[in-house]
């Protein structure tokens, strides 16, 4: 009996609306001052899994969010692929990488990462209710 690994890959369309929201989220996630437009991102019980942290609603996030700038002093993503997912895609896949400033001065470019979301409207606007990012956090840390 013979095997079949064949994977079916359908036409996909995805709504612009969506691309340009994840161009204006990577934008807000550089920002250290952005916290409450950040949170704003997300559907008031979204679920954010960062690594091995998982967080749900505005005030995990919100409290999560502040944190993330403790030792970070600038932050620049650069989404470099999107890959949307099924027929009328609300849900996607995204690369990249992300360079660092930490507060003392060290840097730390290229990291490598990559995200699942799901997006729904709110209204006329675009805001996640899942995402989850993969990211070596060992990476993150400068060479001692």
């Amino acid at each position: 009996m013979a095997l079949s690994y064949k994977i079916e890959c359908a036409p996909v369309s995805f709504d612009e609306s969506f691309q340009a929201f994840f161009e204006n989220f990577y934008r807000i996630s550089d920002d250290p001052t952005a916290n409450n437009e950040y949170v704003k991102q997300f559907t008031e019980n979204a679920t954010l899994i960062m690594a091995s942290k998982r967080l749900t609603g505005s005030s995990e996030i919100q409290t999560f969010r502040q944190g993330m700038w403790e030792k970070i002093g600038s932050r620049h993503h650069k989404a470099a692929k999107l890959f949307p997912y099924g027929s009328n895609a609300s849900e996607a896949m995204l690369y990249g990488t992300v360079d660092y400033v930490l507060k003392d001065g060290q840097e730390i470019n290229g990291v490598e990462w990559a995200a699942r979301a799901h997006l729904v409207k709110e209204g006329d606007a675009v805001k996640m209710d899942f995402y989850q990012v993969y990211l070596d956090s060992a990476a993150q840390k400068p060479p001692k």
